[in-house]
């Protein structure tokens, strides 16, 4: 089996912070996965608001966040276990993220033997 990191991003601050059921709704998908024996790591679900998030680069600049050209943020992550890409799209597909207008990416964990 590979490993896909499913990456969330939110368009607007305030969906980043979910009501009561919201919060429900996503531990429900999580524990299908979970269930399924497909979640191989929940990751630091919730990350950083932007703002708080450097990048350091050659020479050592500093800017600010990972990537200022954006207007989404990266909300979180987890790491799902399954034979293709494509399967993990489908895991992916059942997130409620979509109701309040997030989007899922999702990539492939290279892993190093």
């Amino acid at each position: 089996m590979k490993e896909f990191a499913l990456i969330f991003r939110l368009n607007d601050m305030k969906d980043f912070q979910p009501s009561p059921e919201q919060m429900q709704e996503r531990m429900n998908w999580l524990g299908s996965i979970a269930a399924q024996n497909k979640l191989a790591d929940k990751g630091n679900t919730l990350l950083p608001i932007p703002g708080s998030a450097k990048t350091v680069k050659p020479d050592h600049v500093v800017t600010d966040g990972p990537y200022t050209e954006i207007k989404e943020f990266i909300s979180g992550y987890i790491v799902v276990r399954t034979e293709t890409i494509d399967e993990a799209v489908e895991i992916a597909k059942a997130n409620p993220i979509f109701k309040i207008g997030g989007s899922i990416e999702v990539r492939e964990v290279l892993k190093r033997d």
